[in-house]
């Protein structure tokens, strides 16, 4: 009842379009009543042969309800979907909203296909919520009000049956159909985000599958996601046929029982017989209103339970929480760590344990240790990923948590081990880093970053398409790219994640000779396991299990012996058994 609700809660800026819908569906099926019932009255009465003149009126009615139905149908599709549409643009918008803040630390244990089923699919199905479980009901409730006095102005009994019927048609076959779709319906949105799931990753992975033979087994997998979300669409088919059947079979018993009341009437001669016809039809006519009823209570369930995956994501807290009254901006860039403690959940070891770390501004700083040392957990709680739960980071004197995240990542440009690059143009890649950049200052970050002789054999240049993800560049170039990037974004401290990984020997040298050269100035903090170019660092900050175990500059660290010097000469020995 709860989800049901707050599905309700968005209808609340359009309730005069759901209103509308409300109406010109009950009119429809109102006209629908009418046209069939003076038809019937039409034909009924002309087989006595009276004068044309008693007969203009029913013609007249005839004509009128014929284009009514037509107009109102028109007018119920209209504002019904204009309202449905609007509520599904709402819903997105309000669904990305409330999932930006949960990014990254609370998706981590979300399978992509999931998230997009979730964004995409759950979304999706709320549309029948709107259009064929709300509106339908209401609107039968009105055609059973009108048609119930219609029939009382005939005969009250006459109104009793035709009253129960739809009630029965109305309530008790929908109550079954839900009963029966029930299972089903809370299936359906999990057997389509594993299907979902199961095909971006084979999509993404379609590489590695084709180069370790696995074909047979992705085949299998996707067959077995197909075959487990057709049970649950059959199983729907099979409810939604058993529904139709019962309210078919609930329509013509109230036709049945109508007739069993007014012959005996007609005979007795309460009830004209010309109207023997017009309540039977208008008898049929009236379950119109409550034939999707039964499919709309089976949609009930698959909507509320599409509502519950949305609820379930954005209910969750959200790692990182914004101050209730934030400070200003940070006018400064002078950065310090103090006694800073994380761990990512309460089984695994702290990736961090009482960090420090100066940095003023102009500083260049590297954070250099083995796989797991807690050199990118750094960056991202200073990228307020994460917030630590014990320590503190000072940003301009404040507490970066003060700040909103937004107004405390305007102070970093971050370059990551692995950039991403949107299946977009090069110009519209480098404009997420400043949308309003003028070609001239892209031009002078991509010289800067080396890519000025790169630029100049695109075909179209700056509005050249880098395809998925990126995936014509080279690692090189995508890495230059993320540097461009930085450089557009003109923040005052840089964070390098790893920046050369992947990248080999020559084409890393290249790239840390240029951000020696274009970095000047600015504040950076290397996070890295390569020792390459760390004689330019002010600093360098030996990480071992989430602590700092030397610090130093290059040439002291090597005088020392310690952790350092042993991984500069073994990455040195390295070196030259590859050449």
């Amino acid at each position: 009842m709860k989800t049901f609700v707050r599905l309700l809660a968005f209808v609340k800026p359009f309730w005069k379009g759901v209103l509308l819908s409300i109406f010109t569906s009950a009119a429809t099926v109102g006209s629908s009543i009418g046209l069939l019932g003076t038809s019937a009255y039409l034909i009924s009465f002309a087989a006595l042969q009276p004068s044309i003149a008693y007969l203009q009126m029913a013609i007249v009615g005839v004509r009128f309800f014929g284009l009514a139905r037509g107009l109102f149908r028109y007018l119920e599709r209209l504002s019904s979907h204009s309202v449905n549409f609007r509520l599904l643009a709402r819903l997105r918008v309000w669904f990305y909203c409330e999932l930006e803040p949960l990014a990254p630390a609370r998706l981590m244990n979300y399978r992509g296909g999931d998230l997009l089923q979730r964004a995409v699919g759950d979304i999706e199905v709320l549309e029948n919520f709107y259009i064929r479980v709300i509106a339908p009901p209401l609107a039968a409730l009105l055609v059973t009000l009108g048609a119930g006095w219609l029939m009382t102005g005939w005969h009250p009994e006459l109104a009793s049956v035709l009253a129960g019927g739809l009630l029965l048609g109305g309530i008790a076959v929908p109550w079954l159909a839900h009963r029966i779709s029930q299972a089903p319906g809370r299936g359906l949105a999990a057997a389509r985000a594993q299907m979902s799931a199961t095909y971006i990753e084979s999509l993404q992975g379609l590489a590695d599958l084709l180069a370790y033979g696995q074909e047979s087994a992705l085949r299998d997998r996707m067959s077995q996601s197909e075959s487990r979300l057709a049970a649950v669409q059959m199983r729907l088919a099979w409810s939604g046929g058993v529904g139709n059947a019962l309210g078919q079979l609930v329509g013509n018993l109230t036709l049945v029982a109508i007739l069993l009341v007014a012959i005996p009437l007609v005979r007795a001669g309460q009830l004209d017989g010309v109207l023997l016809a017009v309540v039977s039809l208008v008898t049929l006519a009236s379950f119109e209103a409550v034939a999707p009823l039964p499919q709309a209570a089976q949609m009930l369930e698959a909507s509320l339970e599409s509502a519950r995956r949305l609820f379930e994501l954005v209910d969750a807290q959200p790692a990182v929480l914004e101050p209730a009254s934030p400070l200003p901006p940070p006018a400064g860039s002078e950065l310090r760590v103090s006694n800073l403690t994380h761990r990512y959940t309460a089984a695994q070891p702290p990736a961090l344990q009482g960090l420090d770390l100066d940095l003023p501004p102009g500083c260049k700083v590297a954070l250099v240790g083995h796989s797991g040392a807690g050199k990118s957990t750094l960056l991202a709680l200073l990228m307020r990923f994460w917030d630590a739960p014990a320590g503190v980071i000072i940003l301009d004197n404040q507490d970066i948590r003060d700040y909103r995240s937004e107004d405390a990542r305007r102070v970093f440009a971050f370059v990551p081990q692995s950039t991403y690059l949107f299946t977009s143009t090069l110009r519209q890649n480098l404009h997420l880093a400043r949308p309003d950049a003028p070609d001239q200052d892209i031009h002078a970050v991509l010289e800067q970053a080396g890519l000025r002789d790169w630029l100049e054999q695109l075909p179209n240049g700056l509005d050249t398409w880098l395809g998925e993800r990126g995936q014509q560049l080279s690692g090189g170039e995508c890495q230059r790219l993320a540097v461009a990037r930085a450089l557009l974004q003109d923040a005052p401290v840089v964070l390098l994640d790893e920046p050369t990984a992947h990248l080999d020997a020559i084409t890393e040298q290249e790239l840390i000779e240029t951000l020696h050269r274009v970095l000047a100035g600015k504040t950076v903090l290397w996070a890295s396991h390569s020792l390459t170019g760390m004689q330019w660092m002010d600093e360098i900050v030996v990480l071992e299990s989430g602590r700092a175990v030397e610090r130093g500059t290059h040439a002291q660290l090597i005088k020392k012996g310690g952790l350092y010097a042993t991984m500069y000469r073994n990455q040195h020995d390295e070196l030259i058994a590859d050449l």
